[in-house]
């Protein structure tokens, strides 16, 4: 399985060429001067970051100054995250399934063409979705034996997640709770305990860059881009956040907004959003396999134990599919085809579930 996810991320990667050239620019200065490798700065002057946080462009810079600047050197560490992110995937079924299950689930998420998309492009999302599915893994096996270490790398996950991409990782947030309150062996009080150390170590994992970032006057950085006021939690509660809800993006080259008919700049919103020709090709056809597998894998399941592992990792991965997909179909604001990457394990895995399911009941 992992073969096969690194033939399909690895194969002349370089015919991507620079892919994003924004974030290319950005890992090469941060390859040449460790100060626009903190800030995620776009150019080794330190003149303005790019408009994320720096966490993806870490590890592209980190490639650059080993193997020097080149395609293939910046895009490595997506397809590696990419191989990364199937055989987590693969391990956090593995552990409540058979391996048939965990095969299928890992081969649906390899062979999802958004993900063979941007696994071979330098967006952030390839890591965000390779930390989404850590935390996924960590909180199932919080639920497995009720220890706190595991919670608090899920939290750490998050934090890191934020670093990525902001707000957007948060979306992951609800399942992961719903699913440990619900099926952690603990009793309830100190099922909240760990989920508060949890949240504990997403604010440190998250906080410590947010905090120098703000602490450090802004003569003494770089300026952040994106941002109308030079702040990053303008930056992250702006334009990179409630204003991709909304639809009023202060710091959008174009802005954005919708309209009493449901559409935007960014296509209509609404239902069926995601089932447009240009996404539904790319990961939703599977949705509607997803979402009756959902309902049938609960019917299964029946009355099952609270802390029934099957249905604990249902809980969450179907948490994770609907909450994505409710933002993505509704959100108003800069809405690109390719963020639905972020649904791809979590499709892939209900499926998995699911199937797994129909088949030991047959």
């Amino acid at each position: 399985l992992l073969a096969l996810a690194a033939l399909l991320y690895l194969w002349d990667l370089s015919s991507s060429g620079w892919a994003n050239s924004f974030y290319s620019a950005a890992a090469q200065a941060g390859s040449v001067n460790w100060e626009a490798f903190f800030y995620g700065s776009s150019d080794a002057g330190n003149s303005i970051t790019v408009d994320k946080p720096p966490a993806s462009l870490w590890l592209m810079a980190l490639s650059v100054r080993m193997f020097g600047l080149s395609s293939f050197s910046i895009l490595l560490p997506e397809a590696l995250m990419g191989v990364a992110t199937v055989g987590v995937l693969y391990a956090t079924l593995r552990r409540r399934f058979s391996a048939g299950t965990a095969l299928l689930g890992g081969a649906v998420l390899a062979l999802t063409p958004v993900a063979a998309l941007m696994f071979r492009f330098n967006n952030p999302d390839a890591l965000l979705v390779l930390l989404l599915t850590l935390a996924a893994y960590f909180t199932l096996r919080a639920i497995d034996d009720g220890k706190l270490r595991w919670m608090l790398w899920a939290g750490a996950m998050v934090g890191l997640g934020f670093l990525t991409k902001q707000l957007q990782v948060l979306l992951i947030v609800p399942p992961i709770a719903l699913a440990f309150l619900w099926a952690s062996p603990l009793k309830f009080g100190k099922r909240l305990l760990h989920g508060l150390a949890a949240v504990g170590a997403m604010l440190v994992s998250a906080g410590w860059w947010v905090a120098i970032v703000e602490l450090v006057p802004a003569s003494m950085r770089p300026y952040i881009g994106g941002s109308q006021t030079n702040s990053f939690l303008e930056l992250t509660f702006g334009y990179n956040g409630f204003g991709r809800l909304t639809g009023n993006e202060v710091g959008s080259v174009t802005g954005g907004g919708g309209n009493a008919n449901g559409t935007s700049m960014w296509g209509a919103t609404g239902l069926f959003r995601l089932f447009e020709n240009e996404i539904g090709g790319q990961i939703t056809w599977l949705l509607p396999a997803a979402l009756v597998l959902v309902l049938v894998g609960y019917l299964l399941i029946g009355r099952a134990p609270r802390t029934s592992p099957q249905r604990a990792s249902l809980t969450l991965f179907a948490g994770w599919m609907l909450v994505t997909a409710v933002a993505f179909s509704f959100m108003a604001g800069i809405f690109h085809a390719y963020y639905t990457v972020a649904l791809a394990p979590a499709i892939a895995a209900v499926v998995a579930i699911g199937a797994s399911l129909l088949w030991t009941r047959r």
